[in-house]
């Protein structure tokens, strides 16, 4: 069996997916994802231009020798152009492989763990009431499990992931369009002085069985870092995510001698090479690592069982810069996991994209369920991808009220 062609497509409703389409010459072909959000053309560059060409002939059964020939054979390894673009591969190859048996992929894996995978959604707003009301809407919705973030008073602009008006609470994200970034400005003091005692304000407001995340975003020094985890002690956070950029890992260390707040870290993170010592020194609760950014579902396995071997659970990235393909491939390792703790969720359901990408996966009450079909269980229309293009954007960019550069 040889792989004969692939073929890559950039766009999407909303989103420039990046959908990786590999052929084989028995009729069987498989789909990835290499979406690297708001600098899309890269991936799909390094896939055209040196991927391909040597993915043609390759036997895609031999997924294995086929990930380690693309990461040992590149000089300059690792990042996320490359990883996302090994990742892209890495999805079509399983995908083909569980077509070829006629099983989904968690079969492949192992089989499954649970029956269905705990997800969060995103709740916001432009202040606390606000918030507030967000929450309530997923928790009606069936969420067991809510992010939670919103506007802080005195704070020049709306901060991460929050809307600049009120209302704006369902399914909220952040506006990338245009190639030039917006500005946001950040306040580390007004920050802690308010958000501790609105945490915990939600938590009275709710009850002791949500479960509720909050992301800092990179924003905090270590010794902040370490503080706030320490004050939010109270609220019973599921998670505090990102509170300061892991660049450093002994700040983590820092953050865990002085609090007992669960800490996940990891969507930026390309490899087992940027976590394992996080890992093996047991100085995070959860792993955030994408299965695109991460190069697929064989690098991103051994990530996982690493994780369980030191008490660290899954978490795995689930912005709406990942496309459908990529969120399955999350589902089946979900649905094997033996460690796993939850999976971020953003409604990517709409009929646009369930045009795009036909599939069966489905969340239920809180819960994602896994398709049966096999492989992956999603597909892609080539016709429904010829309406879209390419449209050029970019992340926010972060200032401290006095100009300075700061961390997004």
């Amino acid at each position: 069996m040889k792989i004969t062609d692939a073929k890559i497509f950039v766009g999407g409703p909303g989103k420039n997916y990046v959908t990786l389409k590999v052929l084989t010459d028995q009729g069987v072909y498989g789909l990835g994802d290499a979406t690297l959000n708001n600098r899309e053309t890269l991936p799909a560059a390094y896939l055209r231009d040196y991927i391909v060409p040597n993915l043609i002939g390759m036997d895609p059964r031999n997924s294995e020798d086929v990930w380690q020939f693309f990461y040992r054979g590149a000089y300059f390894r690792r990042g996320p152009v490359a990883m996302a673009a090994f990742g892209a591969v890495d999805m079509a190859l399983w995908d083909i492989k569980g077509k070829l048996a006629g099983m989904p992929v968690y079969q492949l894996l192992g089989g499954k763990s649970r029956e269905g995978a705990l997800v969060y959604a995103h709740a916001t707003g432009a202040d606390l009431p606000d918030l507030m009301d967000s929450i309530a809407y997923y928790v009606d919705e069936g969420y067991k499990a809510v992010r939670v973030q919103c506007g802080i008073p005195g704070m020049p602009s709306a901060s991460y992931a929050v809307p600049e008006k009120k209302g704006d609470i369902r399914n909220y994200i952040t506006d990338y369009a245009g190639i030039r970034p917006k500005v946001e400005v950040w306040d580390t003091g007004k920050y802690m002085r308010y958000m501790p005692d609105a945490l915990m304000e939600i938590r009275d407001h709710f009850g002791p069985d949500l479960y509720i995340l909050h992301d800092v975003h990179h924003r905090l020094l270590p010794r902040e870092a370490a503080e706030f985890a320490k004050a939010v002690e109270p609220a019973g956070l599921y998670w505090l995510e990102d509170p300061t950029p892991a660049e450093d890992q002994n700040a983590l260390r820092l953050i865990r001698q002085h609090s007992t707040t669960p800490i996940a870290v990891g969507e930026v993170f390309n490899s087992i090479w940027e976590c394992n010592r996080l890992i093996e020194n047991e100085l995070i609760d959860f792993i955030r690592v994408a299965v695109t950014y991460a190069g697929g579902i064989t690098h991103v396995r051994r990530i996982v069982d690493l994780a369980g071997l030191h008490n660290v659970r899954t978490g795995f990235h689930g912005a709406p810069s990942h496309s459908p393909i990529s969120m399955a491939a999350q589902a089946h390792l979900n649905a094997w996991a033996p460690n796993f703790g939850i999976q971020e969720y953003l409604v990517l359901g709409t009929s646009e994209c369930n045009a795009l990408f036909p599939s069966e996966h489905r969340m239920e009450n809180g819960l994602m369920h896994v398709s049966e079909a096999p492989g992956l269980g999603v597909d892609f229309d080539e016709d429904e991808a010829g309406r879209y293009d390419y449209t050029p954007g970019s992340h926010p960019v972060v200032r401290l009220e006095d100009g300075t550069m700061w961390n997004y």
